[in-house]
């Protein structure tokens, strides 16, 4: 008012103003974007490059309007934004390469002029916030566009080789554990039918073994029991041996012989068997035919008066037999 800025602003609405003594600026204090464009930057290799279009996202705080229209007027971002902007852009190309600018530090650009600008305006404006920063790809020379187009062309071919590369180390990666599981499982077939064939050897050898054992038992027990017999055969025979059993075998023997010898003269087969071996090996001489009619005759009869002495002789005889047999 007559040229004199007021202490405080006016809020939206409909105000009162004297003509020709008053007068009014709009100051933005919501979001607005600030557009750069055609903005030269030139490279540490001396190459000059324009970006046609950044973009800054600021907001000023209503509470710092009159401080920054006092000190900046009311365009204030002319002076703290957008020349700021060509200032921040200048300092960063100065210190890099093309290649840099333009590929591998690019997305780094709108990060470090954000930076730069919100740190000056701290000191020079506080309440003006920068909150985003675009910067768009810059134009370099025709010729040297070329190159890149080429250069990204190689590049993209080295990746397709790399991407290719990998690919076959892949397969043959899955190759190889494909080979290595084939091989596991063989190797595990290979050694259950290993266990399976020593569980059979182990199976046939407990069943041989018990067969053997039966074997054994079997052939234990057979022997025992033979043992047993013959030693209650013996036992019985002990038992057996009396006077009467040997009588009675006595009377079996002379019941079963076909010839009964009686007489005076009994042969010597009945008295001396070595004798009568000795006999049997000896030559035989010529007998009287006197004698022979004799002998057949004492052996041919039987009387009734000489049955006591008879019966005294077989008594002898028998006793002699007795004695034969307890001898053997």
């Amino acid at each position: 008012r007559g040229g004199a800025l007021l202490t405080n602003p006016s809020a939206p609405g409909y105000h009162i103003m004297l003509p020709f003594i008053t007068s009014y600026k709009c100051v933005q204090t919501t979001l607005q974007t600030d557009e750069i464009k055609n903005v030269p930057c030139g490279t540490s290799g001396g190459v000059m490059i324009y970006f046609d279009r950044i973009e800054v996202v600021n907001k000023l705080s209503p509470s710092a309007v009159i401080e920054v229209v006092k000190n900046y007027t009311a365009d204030y971002d002319r002076t703290l934004i957008f020349n700021k902007i060509h200032h921040e852009l200048n300092q960063f190309c100065s210190v890099h390469t093309l290649q840099e600018v333009y590929i591998e530090l690019f997305d780094q650009i709108d990060e470090n002029l954000k930076q730069a600008l919100q740190k000056d305006l701290n000191v020079m404006a506080p309440g003006l916030t920068v909150q985003a920063v675009r910067v768009t790809k810059p134009k370099i020379p025709e010729a040297i566009r070329r190159n890149f187009e080429l250069m990204e062309g190689e590049k993209t071919k080295l990746l397709i080789a790399a991407q290719r590369q990998k690919v076959v180390e892949k397969e043959a990666e899955t190759e190889r554990k494909k080979a290595i599981i084939e091989a596991e499982k063989t190797a595990q077939v290979a050694k259950i039918h290993y266990q399976q064939k020593v569980m059979e050897k182990e199976t046939e050898k407990r069943i041989s073994e018990i067969e053997d054992s039966a074997f054994i038992a079997r052939a234990k027990a057979k022997a025992d029991a033979e043992y047993y017999t013959a030693q209650r055969i013996a036992e019985a025979n002990k038992v057996k041996l009396t006077p009467e059993f040997l009588e009675m075998l006595k009377y079996q023997a002379v019941a079963a012989n076909s010839k009964i010898y009686f007489g005076n003269n009994i042969p010597n087969m009945f008295v001396d068997s070595g004798a009568f071996q000795k006999a049997a090996w000896e030559p035989k001489t010529p007998e009287d035919p006197a004698e022979s009619s004799r002998k057949a005759s004492a052996k041919n009869i039987y009387t009734l008066h000489n049955q006591p002495q008879e019966s005294a002789r077989t008594r002898s005889f028998t006793e002699k037999v007795k004695r034969r047999l307890s001898s053997w």
